[in-house]
């Protein structure tokens, strides 16, 4: 028979292997995640890094031994005539683009709430958009909006408006994106935004409608306010998302007319890959500075919520 002894030799025993393994089941844990983010986040942006540093050619990117040139790629961006437009042309869309978004998407989010007989199905059309793939989203837009046979310009027509050149003149490419991708990220600020009214409690608007309050002072005395957390991080990411979008302006205009829709995604790729003689390094540095870009508004967030 085993005694108490015994029982309590085994017992502390057992204890201590559990203890000694803690530390390294936690770090089996945590391994695949490590490995995932030094692979795809932290070794890309060291190359990046590496790659807006040095003077790299065709020869040099194969062979690695591209000498290292300082800040000079980047004096270089700053210097040339394309970046300052670039620079307006990123601020214009993305600031455009998320305003009109984040209220159609509000606008949509609210409607939705009265949950009418066909709300669900219309609110799964909308999602229609977000779900299509990019290219196919640009190349409808591409149709769309075409001077000669463009169903835009052809309604346009009907009522008197004479034809407007959408893609192809300088007054109205960056117009042209922008209208494309107010209508991509319309259902991911809508979707976000109903579901934040979701947890917004009924009694709330109750109480307000019996001190009178109207259908707006409901709107931005109680939903806006209490929505604004979620509003802080939808337009967080629609900034940060809408900084990068190039797929969709490089297939409706690639950048032009004459650098008219170019913003700073669209130049850093042509200046790594849209040239027989591709400039790896000013292209690597105009991505790091949309980077910063993105990681400063990031930490602004962090900043807010910490001191709200």
């Amino acid at each position: 028979m085993t005694t108490h002894a015994e029982t309590l030799v085994r017992t502390r025993g057992t204890t201590r292997v559990r203890r000694a393994r803690g530390p390294w089941a936690a770090w089996a844990f945590l391994a695949p995640v490590i490995i995932y983010l030094v692979a795809f986040y932290a070794y890309p942006l060291y190359r990046n890094l590496d790659l807006s540093l040095r003077h790299y050619t065709v020869r040099s990117f194969v062979q690695g031994d591209a000498p290292f040139s300082g800040l000079d790629n980047y004096r270089a961006v700053f210097d040339d005539a394309t970046f300052l437009p670039a620079l307006l042309h990123t601020m214009v869309f993305t600031l455009v683009s998320i305003a009109f978004q984040f209220a159609i998407g509000l606008a949509l989010a609210v409607f939705f709430t009265a949950h009418f007989k066909l709300s669900a199905t219309l609110r799964a059309l909308f999602l229609v958009p977000w779900l299509l793939p990019l290219i196919v989203s640009a190349s409808t837009w591409s149709w769309m909006l075409n001077s000669d046979s463009g169903i835009v310009n052809y309604a346009l027509s009907i009522v008197g408006v004479e034809q407007i050149n959408w893609l192809t003149s300088p007054d109205w490419a960056l117009t042209s994106v922008i209208i494309a991708n107010i209508w991509i990220g319309i259902p991911f600020n809508l979707v976000i935004l109903y579901s934040g009214l979701q947890t917004v409690p009924g009694e709330i608007y109750e109480a307000a409608a019996l001190d009178g309050a109207t259908g707006w002072q409901r709107f931005w005395r109680v939903t806006f306010p209490l929505l604004r957390p979620v509003s802080a991080i939808t337009l967080l990411l629609g900034l940060v998302y809408t900084l990068k979008v190039f797929d969709l302006i490089w297939i409706m205009t690639k950048g032009g007319p004459t650098d008219a829709s170019t913003t700073l995604a669209t130049w850093s790729y042509r200046l790594s890959f849209g040239n027989l003689l591709p400039e790896f390094g000013p292209g690597a540095a105009v991505g790091n500075l949309l980077i910063l870009m993105a990681l400063f508004f990031g930490l602004f967030y962090i900043w807010r919520q910490r001191h709200d």
